[in-house]
């Protein structure tokens, strides 16, 4: 039972369904009580982790090394049983299952950013599948982003995929390795085009601002389709706390990395049946190609024109060739899906060292943060449940999320920042 709860949480396999308008008052889960806090807790770190890392690995038992690399990803686990337990399975790397190796090696770029280099660089001398070769690249360019390292990285996967031109995981790998340090100091074209363009269009819009590092939060907005931005009653705009960072924070382009830069189209907003994600509505997004390209166009959608083109049109003229707010284009296009905006019940003292902290990352979403009573299981601190009011206080439950680093300082998106952008003309 541990094993399949935990395959539950780190999959996020969720089930949505319709809802009237929630109230604050209504939102409950006993999930959060401070007794199945502690107890899930001694599970994960004795049995799931722990008992399973003293183990040898065989073909009975590996699916549990999978699952104690998922908790050790999400609820960032680092410790000595932690590093011991990579080093014995990479010692059987060849033998593992290819979902083993994934989740592996999303592990280690989770918790260890360094010191398995010696590791990775052995299995990336032979890696044949093409994620996992891009997910050995990335840990190596982290490590060492020199332009000298990131050629000799593509000259490794040309190598090795010779057909690399035809895969669209690769393709979007060169193109990291090629750009992505141009690309942090690169300051972004003019927001408040975006702003008035999204107005003449009638666009219902939330712009969720980040930093590069996405260990820092970001805040998000919400912009109406007459172009007003929902705020308080004495003037000021609504503003609500967001992560975008995933557990393993992978680059955009892999499975469970960061959440993408660019644009998701909202379908309406529902409940999950999740217990990590908890009972605030979420919003729900697609990004291109993860349903019919005519339903992340809301129906308007020229079959004539090509998606890219279609796609840079939902944005002004200024902003078509901002190649970094493409991202959610390709990821959708490689096959990245299930990025929602949503709150969260993981007990946030898991990351009280995380320049994040108290949010919780995840495998790709966007999480607002939510404080919970442990005793009664109400809400204490909800963005999400803010955020959620804030969309649905105008007429529409649907529209476009736009994800954007504005740039690359080391620190949390501040509330008087994000004022300052929407008063800036």
């Amino acid at each position: 039972m541990r094993i399949i709860t935990l395959l539950v949480v780190t999959s996020l396999l969720i089930q949505f369904t319709a809802h009237g308008q929630m109230r604050r008052e209504d939102i409950y889960t006993d999930y959060v009580f401070y007794n199945k806090r502690q107890r899930l807790e001694k599970d994960l770190r004795e049995n799931t982790v722990g008992k399973t890392f003293s183990q040898p690995i065989n073909e009975d038992n590996e699916h549990r090394f999978e699952s104690a690399c998922w908790a050790i990803t999400q609820f960032q686990f680092r410790n000595e049983t932690v590093e011991n337990g990579f080093r014995k399975m990479f010692l059987y790397y060849d033998s593992l299952q290819y979902d083993t190796k994934r989740a592996l090696l999303e592990a280690v770029y989770a918790v260890y950013p360094t010191e398995f280099a010696s590791d990775i660089q052995k299995v990336i001398e032979k890696e044949s599948q093409p994620k996992l070769f891009a997910m050995c690249a990335v840990y190596l360019f982290r490590k060492n982003n020199t332009v000298d390292n990131a050629n000799n990285l593509k000259i490794k996967m040309v190598e090795q995929f010779p057909a690399y031109d035809s895969n669209d995981l690769l393709l979007e790998l060169e193109k990291y390795l090629s750009y992505q340090e141009q690309f942090r100091k690169k300051a972004t074209p003019s927001l408040q085009d975006l702003f008035k363009y999204q107005q003449q269009k009638g666009n219902k819009i939330i712009y969720s601002f980040q930093r590069w590092n996405r260990d820092y939060p970001g805040m998000a907005i919400v912009q109406n389709a007459d172009g007003s931005f929902v705020s308080r009653s004495d003037g000021h705009i609504m503003i609500f706390e967001q992560l975008a960072r995933s557990g393993s924070s992978l680059p955009y382009f892999l499975t469970n990395g960061n959440s993408p830069q660019g644009i998701y189209s909202i379908l309406g907003t529902a409940v999950a049946n999740n217990n990590f994600i908890g009972p605030t509505p979420n919003i729900q997004m697609i990004m291109p190609y993860e349903d019919s390209l005519k339903k992340f166009f809301h129906n308007d959608w020229d079959s004539s024109i090509v998606p890219m083109t279609a796609y840079q049109q939902l944005l002004p003229p200024s902003w078509r060739n901002y190649q970094p707010l493409t991202e959610s284009f390709f990821a959708g296009k490689i096959g990245r899906s299930e990025i929602i905006a949503h709150g969260t019940t993981i007990d946030p003292e898991y990351f009280k060292d995380k320049p994040y902290y108290p949010i919780s990352p995840t495998l790709g979403c966007l999480c607002a943060k939510e404080i919970w009573n442990v005793t009664s299981g109400r809400l204490l601190v909800s963005e999400q449940f803010n955020l959620y009011s804030a969309f649905t206080s105008t007429p529409g439950n649907k529209g476009y999320l736009i994800v954007i680093n504005i740039d690359d300082q080391q620190k949390a998106v501040s509330r008087e920042e994000v004022e300052a952008i929407v008063r800036r003309k």
